[in-house]
Formats: structure tokens, C-alpha cells, sequence
């Protein structure tokens, strides 16, 4: 083990020291710039997914930013919180059965926090929290994503995590299944159902990344969507959360649990 190797958690009020793992990848070509000018964070470590995980150590990281892939992210946050990292997670495929691994494993290791965020985008976690809130006066709740086709996910984390949120909100105030006379469906033209919501994913050219909760009452109808036109809407959400996971030990899950909404 390094010798900068931090034996306990850093404490919350300490300067952040950010290791990036991704640094090269999409979303990691935004987020560079972001951690490195943003008051109150240190940029300590660049890394692609193949690097050693190792120099995160030698760059005596306090905080780990893995923007990489499903397949790695979990080995990434599971090796952070074993070396007392925290962890802001801006990479899909964090499923329930990964989320209760992780939260076993934090509870070996007090103190260290992570966040997963599925989205990162502030006007994308509010817009989520408005239809969640909304989507209990209303009979019937569908959601539409949209993405350009080089999203390897479908339906996206935010259209899960969109769907979950709404469809506890709805079971919560008793609100019955959205109304669906559909017996035939070989195709799967209805979509995914998720938390008793149906989802459905569109890739199309041209597009970034966009989300639409479709609410439908008798004779009425109210839209909630939101735009993200480029990576630089997610960068805001990036940095909060860098700054704030220290002080949140345990599972965030969610960008709306650093913004306190309910």
C-alpha cells in the first residue's frame, strides 16, 4: 500500500484532491477543465480506464471521480472505499443488486461516502422531482428518452431513475396502474416497464440527451421535459457533488439527495 494512502476518510471539510478515472472519454474531456477550475477542488491524477488503479494512491487522492464503464466502475468504487476514497460515480449499470453490494461494503468503512449519480445535470434532477411530484394527480404516466445512438444503455439511468421515483410516489398515494387495454405486444412496442411505468428509449442522430414524462388526466395533459444539449450541462452537478460527498457518508444515490429534494 502507497504511503499516501489515507488511513481514515478525508474529513468534509477538506480540500477535495481528485483523482479522475475516464479522464479521456466524453464525459471526461469536460470534466478535467471543471475539476481543475473550480474553487475549492485540487486536480491530483488523469487516468484512463486501463491505468492502474494504484496511482490513484501515489497521487494521494482524497476523492475519486469514475466516469468509465459498467463493467469497471464497480472494481474502481469498491477498490476507493477500501482505501478510505470518496467516490462520486457518474457511470451507468449501478443496478440495485451493485448498490446493495456497495452499501455492505460502506458499512465496513465509516466515514467514506460515495455518490452514484445517474445524472448529473441539475435541470435533469429537478425536472425528475417535478414529474415525481406531479405524477400522482395523474391517471396515466409514460416516459420518453431520448439520446443519440452512441448511448450503449437503454432504456438510460435517468429515465430508470425517473421511473422509480414516479412509480413509488404514485404507490405511495394509492394511485392505480396507468390505464392499458394493450393484450398483444410481441414487439415490445409498449417499451420497458420499470417500477410500473412504461419507458422508452429513442437513439436518433443528432440528438444529445433529452427526457420527456408524459402525465394524462381527462381532457388535460402536462409535459415534463428536459434538454441537455452538451456535456457542459452535467459539469455543475459534477463539481457539487465533489464537493459534498465527504459529508455524506454511506450510499447517495441520486444527484436529488445532494439537492435535498424529497
Amino acid at each position: 500500500m502507497s504511503e499516501t494512502t489515507p488511513t481514515t476518510p478525508a474529513p468534509a471539510d477538506a480540500v477535495p484532491r481528485v483523482a479522475i478515472l475516464g479522464a479521456g472519454g466524453k464525459m471526461g474531456r469536460h470534466a478535467v477543465p471543471a475539476v481543475r477550475e473550480a474553487a475549492g477542488l485540487e486536480l491530483v491524477a488523469e487516468l484512463g480506464s486501463r491505468d492502474p488503479l494504484q496511482a490513484v494512491l501515489d497521487a494521494g487522492a482524497t476523492h475519486l471521480l469514475d466516469l468509465t464503464v459498467p463493467d469497471a466502475s464497480p472494481d474502481n468504487v469498491a477498490f476507493a472505499v477500501e482505501h478510505g476514497l470518496h467516490a462520486v460515480v457518474g457511470t451507468s449499470g449501478w443496478g440495485a443488486e451493485r448498490r446493495r453490494a456497495l452499501e455492505a461494503q460502506l458499512a465496513e468503512h465509516p466515514g467514506v461516502g460515495v455518490l452514484i449519480a445517474p445524472n448529473f445535470s441539475v435541470g435533469s434532477v429537478l425536472a425528475s422531482a417535478f414529474a415525481a411530484k406531479a405524477a400522482r394527480w395523474f391517471e396515466s404516466v409514460e416516459v420518453v428518452e431520448l439520446h443519440h445512438p452512441a448511448k450503449l444503455d437503454a432504456p438510460s439511468g435517468t429515465a430508470v431513475r425517473t421511473a422509480e421515483m414516479i412509480g413509488d410516489a404514485r404507490a405511495a398515494a394509492g394511485v392505480d396502474p396507468s390505464p392499458d387495454a394493450t393484450e398483444r405486444d410481441p414487439d415490445g412496442a409498449r417499451g420497458a416497464v420499470v417500477n410500473g411505468v412504461h419507458v422508452h428509449a429513442v437513439r436518433l442522430r443528432g440528438l444529445e440527451a433529452h427526457q420527456e414524462v408524459l402525465m394524462g388526466g381527462p381532457g388535460e395533459q402536462l409535459t415534463v421535459r428536459h434538454d441537455a444539449f452538451d456535456r457542459g450541462a452535467y459539469m455543475p452537478g459534477v463539481v457539487l457533488g465533489l464537493r459534498t460527498v465527504a459529508s455524506r457518508p454511506g450510499l447517495t444515490y441520486g444527484l436529488d439527495g445532494v439537492l435535498e429534494l424529497d
